[in-house]
């Protein structure tokens, strides 16, 4: 891991200061957004987790809906050709001793789910590879699919309902703020994929209290990251998110890039694959209360595959450097609203350097910027055709 410092919202809200001890500081690869046959994924935990630790992950949320991997679960096998190479997969890698399953009086394999608590203990490593308990809270207004993943919850929460799309998302943060403050846990909510069903608007957003993240990337086919021709993309609701929040009063919106992985046996871009989208975070160490402290800080930032050597903000000044590939070319992007600008304004593009390395000074009339890095290199297995390797830091004034 690179032994490097990013002060980004850090700064702002604790006025910290570089000091030497930040650069003991490390990068550690996680993804926040998974699931398993614990919900609606198509394979076992133990596969999923091996997967993610043997690609270079440091930490894993296995967020399923609306269910913690605890108590007795017995899954039974669909009647697919998948579902049957699936269980045969598992079993061979990790034999009788460990599976535990029976057949019904149909035929049909059972098989009991390791819990969290089961096989934690098989994968962490500690310093080297964490999990993290989490939940995708599945909630809905009027048919439209309402999620929300608390991460590094201590209990499981039940989805509360509400009366409008902007309710249901208030109750369940408050829901995971109550457990955090009941618990002293850390813990955080964030909000997934606003545009699948297009169920989520910017306007649903915007009254929001004790919200500080969502999906600016989300690697699942159908959650329209790009929204369309009469609705906004995520990157769009980003930038108005900010510009309102700060003019509010209210702490910034950070963005996340996740997975949202269900897929694990058929890689194409018809299936929602792990290996899509991820955070790379700053902590001092990898545990979760470091992991999420990190993040309530914003130090961290959104990948697809471009690496950042380096993230500063200092003297009003954000600036990047890229840890480059071989042969491949990048576009440092600066995005930002300017004070007054209406809301088709909102997320403007300030600045733009071919190459590694750039920086952009805040003009008196910047409300934030953050920027965007955009390779040329095509991502592998990516969320549309034409996608390169992408990141995004988060936003800083």
């Amino acid at each position: 891991m690179n032994r490097l410092f990013i002060s980004s919202a850090a700064c702002l809200f604790f006025m910290c200061l570089f000091t030497d001890s930040a650069f003991s500081q490390q990068w550690y690869r996680g993804n926040l957004h998974t699931h398993s046959y614990w919900s609606d994924g198509d394979d076992f935990p133990e596969m999923i987790i091996d997967w993610y630790k043997t690609h270079n992950y440091d930490f894993i949320a296995l967020s399923d809906h609306n269910i913690l991997a605890a108590g007795e679960f017995w899954k039974l096998m669909p009647d697919t050709e998948t579902a049957r190479q699936s269980f045969e997969k598992y079993l061979e890698k990790y034999g009788e001793d460990w599976v535990t399953y029976q057949k019904n009086d149909e035929g049909r394999v059972e098989v009991k789910l390791k819990t969290l608590e089961e096989y934690r203990p098989r994968f962490e490593e500690p310093g080297a590879f964490l999990i993290i308990k989490s939940e995708e809270i599945t909630d809905g207004y009027e048919g439209k699919p309402i999620h929300m993943n608390a991460t590094n919850i201590k209990e499981l929460i039940e989805p509360e309902g509400g009366s409008s799309v902007t309710e249901v998302m208030q109750n369940n943060i408050n829901q995971v703020q109550a457990q955090r403050k009941r618990t002293g846990q850390p813990m955080f909510p964030h909000i997934n994929h606003p545009n699948f069903g297009w169920a989520i608007t910017v306007d649903d957003m915007l009254p929001l209290t004790g919200e500080r993240f969502f999906e600016v990337y989300n690697g699942h086919p159908l959650v329209h990251n790009y929204g369309d021709d009469t609705r906004l993309g995520t990157e769009a609701i980003w930038d108005i998110l900010i510009t309102n929040y700060l003019k509010g009063g209210k702490p910034v919106m950070y963005g996340l890039a996740v997975d949202d992985s269900h897929s694990y046996h058929e890689f194409n871009g018809e299936k929602s694959n792990p290996g899509r989208g991820w955070v790379m975070v700053q902590a001092d160490e990898l545990t979760p209360e470091a992991i999420v402290t990190a993040m309530e800080a914003g130090n961290f930032y959104g990948s697809t595959g471009v690496m950042l050597e380096n993230v500063v903000f200092k003297s009003k000044t954000l600036t990047i450097k890229v840890q480059p590939e071989s042969g491949v070319n990048y576009r440092i992007q600066f995005w930002g609203t300017k004070q007054g600008a209406p809301r088709e304004q909102m997320g403007q593009l300030l600045k733009e350097v071919e190459g590694t390395e750039a920086s952009y000074p805040l003009a008196d009339n910047d409300l934030y910027v953050r920027a965007k890095i955009i390779s040329d290199k095509p991502q592998e297995n990516p969320y549309q055709p034409g996608d390169t390797k992408t990141a995004w830091t988060q936003p800083v004034y």
